[in-house]
């Protein structure tokens, strides 16, 4: 990689897309685009198991899809002509959504979160407030959960009442780090919390002029990627005490809020999506840039990007429906 005068555009395949873009990931290889008006466009094949009701969320984890919608309707695809109903909370809008081990998934509306393990067995919990956002934890069958001041943590498989960890505030999205050992949250007071699982220790991440809504974790684990300043935002988590008392990296300083970041799978190279529609890969290193997409604002920001597995192909897709595919050399 060499700075940003390099430039990749021309390795970046277009793909038409006429919607706001929800994920655009990689199902079993294959391009996919999951659009708010319903369409789920999977290599050439497009899809509307939602009919002409709005897609609120969607989570890929390269081989299987699951999507929520504002008909109450949960959708799981393990390619694109297998789809089936996973849930339906009856009209009204999924919250949050999440992919697990051993085939298990999760999703949210208002108080109701639901967990569905492999064989498809429900258990149901009713959070303190409005779930905002769910993440497995990478080991076993437990449930992180962001709602108002704090967040819980659920068993669904025992009768135990999920572990509650308090901060002040209203909690929007949740990450577990790869080796279980931390999860963050965003916060709707744009800053970041954090807690050590083993005995609970805080951790306050701030200094944002905007919301974070997109965290990456890198392959190793040690570093955590995030939007929401006019950089990527990225926090180091090698040692036992994580971010405490240490300041983060930035990558990608521009004139333009990150609105979403991706990590490559195999180094450490960062994507970084901008609210004007461009996009960089940075290298942490040595900080050097590379160009994939210049500005274009009338695309709107940057809302998805994924790595396939190996790291040889970035999807990303946009707000105003501009999408494509980078193939790196």
């Amino acid at each position: 990689m060499n700075d940003a005068s390099q430039s990749l555009t021309t390795r970046v395949e277009p793909l038409k897309a006429d919607a706001h873009i929800v994920l655009a990931t990689f199902l079993n290889d294959e391009p996919t685009l999951v659009l708010t008006d319903g369409q789920i466009l999977i290599g050439a094949d497009r899809l509307t198991p939602h009919g002409e009701n709005a897609i609120l969320m969607a989570s890929c984890d390269g081989t299987r899809l699951i999507t929520g919608g504002d008909d109450g309707k949960i959708f799981l695809f393990n390619a694109k002509d297998s789809a089936i109903e996973a849930g339906n909370e009856k009209g009204r809008w999924i919250d949050a959504l999440a992919l697990g081990p051993s085939q298990s998934i999760a999703w949210s509306a208002g108080k109701k979160v639901i967990a569905r393990d492999g064989r498809g067995q429900l258990k149901e919990w009713a959070a303190p407030s409005t779930a905002q956002g769910l993440a497995f934890a990478p080991k076993g069958y437990r449930l992180g959960i962001a709602h108002y001041n704090g967040a819980s943590f659920w068993f669904p498989n025992t009768e135990g009442k999920p572990e509650f960890r308090e901060w002040k505030g209203s909690h929007l999205d949740i990450t577990f780090s790869d080796d279980g050992r931390f999860v963050v949250t965003s916060m709707q007071e744009n800053t970041l919390h954090g807690w050590r699982l083993t005995d609970g220790k805080d951790m306050r991440m701030s200094g944002y002029p905007s919301k974070t809504r997109s965290f990456s974790w890198s392959h190793d684990g040690h570093w955590l990627a995030t939007s929401g300043a006019d950089a990527a935002v990225i926090w180091p988590f090698k040692d036992k005490d994580g971010p405490m008392g240490k300041a983060p990296r930035e990558c990608g300083v521009r004139h333009a809020k990150v609105s979403s970041v991706a990590f490559h799978p195999r180094a450490l190279v960062l994507a970084i999506g901008y609210e004007d529609g461009c996009i960089l890969l940075c290298r942490l290193s040595d900080a050097a840039e590379l160009l994939v997409r210049a500005a274009h604002k009338d695309d709107g920001k940057i809302t998805s990007m994924t790595w396939d597995k190996t790291g040889a192909r970035l999807i990303f897709g946009s707000e105003n429906g501009a999408a494509g595919v980078l193939t790196l050399p």
